[in-house]
């Protein structure tokens, strides 16, 4: 994560410190660069196609009250995770939602780590990770985790067979109900891709754009 947009110089710079700070082929398989910039400029960042990567722009959505979804889905029940058996339901989740490109194994490895960091920090008050649940089993699952007045989503899925039956919605509406009942909270942050269906279902439930955000991604 840097500063500022790509330059010129930075084609040689930025995969060099990705190799020093995180990893190369074939431990690493895949790049990611990002940085701070509001309005989602890009620099250099279309020099870097010739390496192999390409650009990655995104909504930053932002909301301190929210409604519910027109597709709202009451047959669910919300509520933080607290057992064994959640947990390990919703880091399954998790990797049944995986993208494509992922090798299951290795995605496997980085998201039980992920969880488990996740989960620490719940027990440390930082935020909860929800579950979305009909009857006995959970069907979608988020996180959300504050710094200060703010408090930002993590990792939004629903599981392949349960979508397009309002759950997503469901749960972010309940999840930010909750969130912004903690004292404390007085925003909520998410991120989608840009013009992505998942962006419009945030802006169902009364998130707003309120920034951009570019970053390179390689494969």
């Amino acid at each position: 994560m840097f500063e500022s947009p790509p330059r010129p110089a930075d084609l040689e710079r930025w995969p060099r410190l990705f190799a020093e700070e995180v990893g190369r082929p074939p431990t690493v398989r895949h790049q990611a660069f990002g940085w701070d910039s509001p309005e989602g400029d890009v620099g250099a960042a279309q020099a870097f196609a010739a390496l192999g990567f390409h650009v990655l722009r995104s909504s930053v959505l932002t909301a301190s009250a929210v409604t519910p979804p027109p597709h709202f889905s009451p047959a669910i029940a919300v509520r933080p995770l607290e057992t064994e058996d959640e947990w390990r339901w919703a880091t399954e989740n998790q990797i049944a939602c995986r993208d494509p490109e992922h090798d299951e194994a290795a995605y496997r490895v980085f998201k039980e780590a992920q969880m488990e960091r996740y989960r620490a920090m719940a027990r440390a008050g930082h935020g909860a990770w929800y579950g979305a649940f009909a009857g006995e089993g959970l069907v979608a699952d988020l996180g959300l985790y504050r710094g200060g007045e703010l408090a930002r989503f993590q990792s939004v899925e629903t599981h392949p067979q349960h979508r397009c039956r309002g759950y997503a919605g469901a749960l972010v509406y309940h999840a930010a109900r909750h969130a912004l009942g903690q004292p404390g909270v007085a925003r909520l942050v998410l991120v989608a891709d840009a013009g992505s269906p998942a962006e419009r279902l945030y802006r169902s439930v009364g998130f707003q754009p309120t920034e951009r955000a570019a970053a390179l991604e390689r494969w």
